[in-house]
């Protein structure tokens, strides 16, 4: 399906009187009118994406990341196989897209970050605060997994991978291989397996004992481990140069890191499902068990995984939409990448299943036996499971290269998220200037905080971080920012922000998920996570409870944001009661609205005198409409023009 930036029958944005269409000149994409140099719906000031497929993607880049490939194929045979996307893909449809819908066109009409949207209701802009807080842990801990990526990528280049054998000065007595020359046979290694509990691979020992030179606790952090500060500093190069000039130049790289992963993945799954045992693999992965569809706890771990992929609240989609022209079709563009996302998860499922059903077969054990998530999955089960494959080192440096470019993909918009809350908040014409040396900033920023992860004991912090930093409290953020858009602005004048920006309102069912459902789901997902919750630990380590605690203040911290600010913006607003200043302070502001004059109008025209506003209204969109006509017409549809109506399908 090819993606533009011009949608057939797309009228331009409300005439400013600035001329009128000629008899003979249709209109021209994104609301540009012939003739008129101001009308090009593009931001000049602030940027805009080269065309609509770089936004897509990019966004695609953004939702399919690393969790695409260790954790949903992890959750899916952990929760009924097959039976799983039953629940999966009900808690798409009702939640993951229409949130995903809300965030592109909110931050596509208002055409500010994750900051300046909250205009709409500024008491609430906390929300906005959170989201900075959120995306602030995730990019500094993302950006170290792909480091480790990087520095796998690395030692890939060698004829013998370093993790194959047990020979190495770092393996233990308890170290088993594979390919060990001293198992003669599969039944050999079988009596290892079952004579000890202790036996660990090659690539497990080469993970903690020479990677990472693991630590007995998280407090003791030990030395810096150089080859992962070095792979580090490459990871935040690489995402700098890519952002150094804002989506001018990530929108040409993601033609790259957001499509690429898809021919790795491809190779790697038809070498994967020409190995012997590579099906009962696929059919472990698949196979329904029907009696877990009635386990709640399934349909929990659906909507979060759904929630968490797409990345709902982490204030990217805002920022990402915030740079599409006003009349892009942001309904399209939600419905392709969310569905897209969650294809890829369940694609990257069969790669990874066909890979592991081969090494349980070589092994003689259950898959159940070989499979792992997290870390565990990226960076021991699957080494392991390429050392059995002929030329491993190829195939090792396409895996890793392919982790690399899914969790820059992710980067790019996490940074981007950053500086243009920061850029667009100061939002001089001195900061947008130097809108570069704000990216470098938070890049170095980025790096030093990261640096705590590279020590022995950083494998913990960084899931200390994973679990804690980006976990309930993204659900609170959501669940708030539903109810302020939906019941605190309104969810009429929020329905006629669309119809006014794409030129029909949202569908019914979109209607109906925003203002009751997809609300319900995201509560259900707050007390599930809460029932569920156990207190987190890394193999036989057990979190001691000051770390833990550090984790509960981390989520409460993107979290406190919201009622901190709303009780500092109500002191701060006009009114003699405390009523009238909780009024003043979640309404919209006077200049939220489209960014660019041409498209506010209607309710957002500017005050004229009456003479004015009278001549402006007179400006038809169309040479056969008469002035009768276009004085009749409702505040929405005189601020599109009728021909929407005919746009209003995919």
């Amino acid at each position: 399906m090819k993606l533009g930036t011009h949608r057939a029958g797309q009228p331009g944005p409300p005439d400013s009187g600035h001329g009128q269409l000629g008899p003979h000149r249709p209109p021209q994409q994104n609301g540009a009118v012939p003739g008129e140099r101001g009308k090009q719906d593009k931001s000049v000031k602030r940027g805009n994406w080269g065309n609509q497929i770089e936004f897509v993607l990019t966004s695609v880049g953004y939702a399919v990341g690393l969790g695409n490939v260790w954790r949903f194929p992890y959750l899916c045979y952990r929760n009924g196989g097959g039976a799983f996307m039953f629940p999966y893909f009900i808690m798409l449809v009702f939640c993951g897209i229409p949130l995903f819908f809300m965030e592109l066109s909110f931050g596509q009409f208002a055409s500010q970050g994750c900051l300046g949207v909250w205009r709409v209701s500024p008491m609430f802009k906390g929300v906005g605060y959170g989201m900075m807080v959120v995306s602030t842990y995730i990019g500094i801990y993302y950006n170290v997994v792909i480091c480790i990526a990087f520095y796998y990528f690395f030692v890939s280049m060698t004829r013998v991978l370093p993790w194959t054998y047990c020979s190495n000065a770092w393996n233990t007595p308890d170290c088993v291989g594979v390919l060990d020359g001293n198992l003669s046979s599969r039944a050999a290694l079988n009596l290892a397996l079952n004579a000890t509990q202790k036996r660990t691979s090659p690539s497990e020992e080469y993970w903690r004992r020479y990677v990472l030179d693991l630590s007995d606790d998280i407090g003791n952090l030990g030395e810096v481990r150089l080859p992962l500060l070095g792979c580090l500093g490459v990871s935040w190069v690489v995402v700098f140069l890519c952002l150094i000039k804002g989506v001018k130049s990530s929108g040409k790289v993601v033609y790259f890191t957001a499509t690429f992963p898809y021919v790795v993945l491809t190779i790697l799954f038809v070498r994967g499902v020409t190995l012997e045992g590579a099906l009962t693999g696929i059919m472990y992965y698949l196979t329904p068990q029907w009696d877990k569809i009635l386990d709640a706890k399934v349909w929990g771990d659906a909507a979060s995984q759904i929630f968490y992929s797409l990345g709902c609240a982490w204030g990217g989609l805002i920022t990402m939409a915030s740079y599409n022209k006003f009349h892009n079709n942001c309904y399209r563009d939600s419905i392709i990448i969310s569905i897209t996302n969650c294809a890829t998860s369940v694609y990257a499922g069969f790669v990874i299943f066909s890979i592991l059903g081969f090494m349980a077969n070589h092994l003689g054990v259950d898959v159940s036996k070989v499979a792992d998530h997290g870390p565990g999955l990226a960076f021991v089960a699957y080494p392991e499971a390429l050392t059995l494959l002929p030329i491993s080192p190829l195939w090792s440096i396409l895996f890793f290269f392919m982790l690399i470019l899914l969790g820059l993909g992710t980067q790019f918009c996490l940074l981007e998220t950053l500086v243009t809350a920061i850029v667009d908040e100061v939002g001089n014409e001195w900061i947008i200037r130097r809108k570069t040396f704000v990216t470098l900033g938070v890049a170095v920023a980025g790096f030093l905080l990261g640096v705590p992860l590279t020590t022995q004991a950083g494998i913990y912090w960084l899931l200390l971080m994973d679990n804690y930093a980006a976990s309930f409290s993204l659900v609170v953020i959501s669940c708030i920012m539903c109810v302020a858009i939906m019941y605190i602005y309104g969810h009429r004048n929020y329905f006629k922000d669309i119809e006014m920006m794409l030129g029909f309102p949202p569908p019914l069912f979109f209607q109906i998920c925003w203002r009751f459902i997809s609300p319900a789901i995201i509560f259900f997902i707050l007390v599930f996570t809460v029932i569920q919750y156990r207190p987190i630990s890394y193999n036989d380590y057990v979190y001691p409870t000051w770390a833990i605690s550090i984790g509960f203040l981390m989520a409460l911290s993107s979290v406190i944001c919201i009622p901190i600010y709303a009780i500092y913006k109500v002191c701060c607003s006009e009114g003699d009661t405390l009523l009238e200043r909780l009024k003043n302070a979640t309404k919209a502001s006077k200049d939220w609205g489209p960014a660019m004059a041409e498209h506010r109008s209607g309710r957002y025209a500017p005050a004229f005198s009456p003479s004015t506003e009278s001549h402006l209204e007179v400006q038809p969109l169309q040479p056969e409409k008469s002035r009768s006509e276009a004085e009749a017409a409702s505040p929405v549809q005189g601020s599109n023009g009728s021909a929407h109506s005919q746009d209003s399908r995919l």
